[in-house]
């Protein structure tokens, strides 16, 4: 089996943050692009983001698809991507507000039989997932703000990298993942070859 599909969900509305959050400066770059720039590191693909009628900035080299009513919730994007991966064999969901999921766990995910979701602390199936062409089909069926969580009864579950799984819906949240960007960060001197 190839790899699969993915789907980065990107069309919230970021109201508890006060406006869109995805485009908020975190740790250097837009907050969206954390993601994406996982996806690509992981050496996943092909690949859409699903975005509100506004578009997204950071969203440059990806297909995009606009869902013209993302007030309709999670669901409602879901079944835009579960659409557009009809025919697929996988499909790997995630948020675009998780800049903390890290290539390495992405690529442990897409590997994994489908379907495969992110064990939570209390012990539920959530995204980052995995869908099977059954699923997949199911997912085109949704709507309001429920996400992939009821459909995933049943899937593997893996367990995240510790701290992973911090979404950004405030202000105060968008500064805790940065301090954890910053402090995750090679010093600048780690990078540069040494003075002749």
């Amino acid at each position: 089996m190839g790899k699969p599909a993915v789907a980065v969900l990107a069309a919230g509305l970021g109201a508890r943050f006060g406006g869109d959050k995805l485009e908020a400066i975190c740790a250097g770059k837009p907050l969206g692009r954390w993601a994406i720039e996982a996806v690509e590191a992981a050496g996943l693909g092909p690949r859409i983001m699903v975005t509100g009628p506004a578009g997204a900035s950071f969203a440059e080299g990806w297909t995009t698809l606009v869902n013209p009513q993302p007030e309709a919730g999670l669901g409602s994007s879901l079944a835009l991507a579960a659409d557009w991966a009809r025919g697929e064999d996988s499909l790997l969901v995630l948020l675009a507000d998780m800049p903390l999921v890290t290539p390495a766990y992405l690529r442990e995910l897409a590997a994994s039989p489908a379907p495969a979701a992110t064990r939570y602390p209390e012990g539920h199936a959530g995204v980052p997932a995995l869908l099977d062409r059954k699923l997949i089909e199911m997912a085109g069926k949704l709507s309001g703000d429920r996400g992939a969580g009821p459909l995933l009864r049943g899937a593997t579950l893996l367990d995240p990298p510790p701290g992973m799984l911090r979404d950004v819906d405030t202000g105060e949240d968008l500064a805790e993942v940065q301090r954890v960007l910053a402090a995750n960060r090679p010093p600048p001197s780690a990078s540069r070859p040494p003075p002749p």
